[in-house]
């Protein structure tokens, strides 16, 4: 298969682990209004964070089976975890579907920063990841730059459960001890922590530290997205009798995924629930 084989007016998918890939969603409709969307919250196996890298491996490939069943020209893999566990697998099964992972922005941050201290809040799954460790490596080596890797466990239960006294207290454990080394840049490292910026720039803003820059690359995963599907000759042009569609689907509750479109993303797609296969 090639790309030439999928039509332009097939959807885009968008999987995460849960609610975190909304971070992303937000940035693709904005940059590419025209593509039809289906986004993909397996809450009900989240978080995956802590999971071993082979379950996340399998997990993955159910989802992505999913999609691809459902007539997907692209995928995009809007969760660090599934990324640095999985996307090598997802590649080497579907070859010819261009899919787009997501990484924390540590290129990024070592150019925003000052001090040359960046903080990096992720799950532990990425935080130990090879692919991680060794850009770190190359970019501490290149640039100087010191990159204090913080996981949050815990913290991705938080926002899922809509936690905001849990969410604020973990940020305030995870980002503290950051502030007190030095830094002046925070990745955010897992598709689920732009949620709940506000939180974070609150906690910092608390913690009496200022110009802190927070690094979020939903933005440029939205920008490869639009790149890959122009190289291939796939973007949806405007087609004023047929809108773009989202529709959503979760291994949790539908209402919960609804209510979370309806209060982070102001909007009410259909969201279905669904197993995407055994866990």
């Amino acid at each position: 298969m090639n790309t030439q084989e999928f039509s332009t007016d097939a959807p885009v998918g968008i999987f995460d682990s849960g609610l975190g890939g909304l971070s992303v969603l937000r940035h693709i409709r904005a940059q590419l209004p025209h593509e039809h969307l289906i986004y993909v919250a397996d809450s009900g196996f989240a978080p995956y964070g802590g999971r071993p890298e082979h379950v996340i491996g399998e997990r993955s490939l159910a989802v992505i089976r999913f999609l691809v069943d459902q007539g997907v020209k692209a995928i995009v893999v809007a969760c660090n975890t599934a990324t640095i566990s999985a996307i090598k697998l997802m590649r080497e099964q579907y070859p010819q579907l261009p899919i787009v992972g997501v990484e924390p922005g540590l290129k990024p941050a070592a150019a925003a920063t000052r001090s040359g201290n960046v903080g990096v809040l992720a799950t532990e799954r990425t935080l130990s990841g090879t692919k991680l460790l060794t850009l770190r490596d190359q970019i501490t080596e290149a640039t100087g730059t010191r990159f204090l890797l913080q996981p949050c466990p815990g913290l991705v239960d938080n926002i899922e459960a809509g936690d905001a006294e849990g969410v604020t207290r973990m940020v305030r454990r995870y980002v503290t001890p950051l502030l007190d080394e030095g830094v002046d840049t925070l990745v955010l490292g897992c598709t689920h922590y732009p949620l709940v910026q506000a939180t974070i720039e609150d906690v910092i803003a608390q913690a009496g530290a200022r110009d802190i820059r927070l690094i979020d690359t939903g933005d440029a995963i939205a920008r490869q997205l639009a790149r890959l599907l122009d190289a291939g000759h796939l973007l949806r042009h405007p087609q004023p009798d047929t809108p773009a569609r989202l529709e959503a689907y979760t291994s949790a509750s539908a209402t919960a995924l609804s209510a979370a479109f309806n209060t982070l993303l102001g909007i009410d797609p259909p969201v279905h629930e669904t197993t995407f296969g055994a866990a």
